[in-house]
């Protein structure tokens, strides 16, 4: 007989007798609040029993729309424990996206910050975390004890949308096994253990957060929860909190380096783990990383919403990952590169932690899947050993001249420059070559770098095709609502500076 499936919500469970925190949520960084283990879980228990009397029936979703905060994980996982679908909501996303979300997962209630509820449709039930009156998020709980759902084979846990790039956000439905399985596996492979602490400052409706959290809960760990990201609180919490596992995107580790002021001095001899993840890091950056935390193993991390972050991992007889590699094949996953030479090219993927599928759009799930092989659409190269490395977005990708330009690789040749912290390469229409490189450039502290001097620098170290036509110096680079770069936004300034220049000339 087949063992039954694990309930994504009880994991970690196993410690709810033990007194160490589970969480210190640092909505108010200057009074942290503590949460132990018993604490956190009878409030998990609390929600799914609360949720059960309101009158909501395994199957169906409600939502959560708020910052971190230890609120959204207790929904998060008490929702699950109940068989009750919570979904994520962006909290930066505009309200003609919020209500749309709600309206396509058909929720039928609504968890959220008090200052966001405005972006609800005025018809949809919501619990306001913040207001102080019957409907409190506190008179909601039930308290007591709570027999968890036992899900089937294919029963969905959660269901986050994607951030909706090529189009209106996409629902991924993500299934008690398969995460159950990520969860562990990702946790295994990097070694969480009870005393390790970890930072998260990533938004709670993104997988990355939220693949951490599901890590750490199932070594017994700590997270440490940001309301947001901050490089100079981030740096303050590592410090305080004696943080020994950190991870985000290159551009979250530059923006922590550049607090040189707040680093001088410091002994991080007690993190163990940093690792990134969202697109590539440059050699400076991963030896400036490896310089302020001496002790730290760094890696670099890859994964998608529909086929989950335990794709890749640590080589299993032991053997050092290379730097800049995503990692070893993790067993049970298979993988195809398309369009490329065998060794290069689109990733293609089937494996245990899989989506069951998009919500309410075969049409999508149709055009991503081919023969049961889902396109990520990231494009990755395998070396001759067998190791993989993230290249970059096929939707990046651009043609100048009749050259392929992916922007990852221009970036990471930039960012070897001593005097460039990030580099960010984006396409300008062109009437001749079709599309041009321009160049997104933050400088050294100091640094007298020049436009030319980048160029120069370009052309000895890449193929010509490769080399800006134009550099932008600027003070930071512009993030999303995930701590990615907002190319988009990048795009379109360098586009008016390109319509600009052509006035001029004119």
């Amino acid at each position: 007989m087949n063992a039954p499936i694990k309930n994504l919500g009880c994991i970690g469970t196993e410690f709810r007798n033990e007194a160490r925190p589970a969480v210190i949520d640092l909505w108010d960084p200057d009074h942290p609040r503590e949460i132990d283990y018993p604490t956190f879980h009878a409030s998990c228990d609390a929600v799914a029993r609360g949720l059960l009397r309101y009158g909501l029936h395994p199957g169906e979703r409600m939502g959560i729309l708020c910052s971190n905060r230890v609120e959204f994980l207790e929904i998060f996982f008490g929702a699950m424990r109940a068989g009750i679908i919570p979904v994520p909501i962006g909290i930066l996303q505009p309200k003609a996206t919020v209500e749309w979300v709600v309206r396509d997962a058909q929720l039928r209630l609504v968890f959220c910050d008090g200052a966001l509820k405005g972006n609800l449709p005025a018809d949809v039930p919501h619990i306001d975390i913040d207001e102080n009156d019957r409907r409190t998020y506190e008179s909601f709980k039930d308290p007591g004890p709570f027999d968890p759902y036992v899900p089937g084979y294919d029963d969905v846990a959660f269901q986050p949308y994607t951030s909706g790039s090529t189009g209106r956000p996409k629902g991924v439905l993500l299934s008690h096994r398969a995460h159950s399985w990520v969860a562990e596996t990702i946790s295994r492979d990097r070694g969480f253990c009870p005393t390790d602490r970890m930072i998260v400052a990533a938004p709670l409706y993104h997988k990355h957060a939220m693949n951490s959290i599901k890590c750490v809960l199932v070594g017994g760990s700590t997270v440490i929860l940001m309301r947001k990201f901050d490089a100079r609180r981030y740096i303050e919490a590592i410090t305080r909190h004696r943080v020994t596992v950190l991870s985000g995107v290159p551009t979250i580790f530059a923006m922590i380096l550049q607090q040189r002021d707040l680093l001088q001095g410091q002994d991080y001899d007690f993190v163990r783990l940093a690792t990134m993840g969202g697109a590539p890091a440059s050699d400076v950056l991963i030896d400036e990383v490896a310089r302020v935390f001496p002790r730290a193993e760094i890696i670099t991390i890859f994964g998608t919403t529909e086929t989950s972050a335990a794709l890749f991992g640590p080589h299993p007889e032991g053997k050092p990952r290379p730097r800049h590699s995503v990692g070893w094949p993790v067993a049970g996953n298979s993988f195809r590169l398309v369009g490329g030479d065998g060794n290069f090219g689109t990733l293609y993927v089937k494996g245990p932690g899989m989506m069951n599928g998009y919500y309410n759009n075969p049409e999508e799930m149709a055009r991503r899947m081919k023969d049961g092989w889902f396109d990520t659409g990231d494009v990755l190269r395998r070396d001759a050993e067998g190791w993989y490395y993230f290249v970059g977005r096929a939707d990046d990708m651009f043609v100048s001249s009749g050259h392929n330009i992916y922007p990852g690789e221009v970036e990471l040749m930039l960012e070897r420059h001593p005097d460039i912290d990030q580099a960010i390469v984006v396409p300008v229409p062109d009437e001749i070559k079709h599309r041009i490189p321009y160049a997104f450039i933050v400088k050294r502290a100091g640094s007298s770098l020049t436009a030319e001097d980048v160029k120069a620098y370009a052309l000895e170290n890449a193929p010509p095709y490769q080399h800006p036509r134009r550099v932008i110096f600027v003070d930071a680079l512009p993030l999303n609502g995930v701590g990615k770069i907002d190319r988009k936004a990048l795009e379109t300034r360098a586009r008016e500076l390109a319509e600009q220049t052509k006035k001029v000339d004119a």
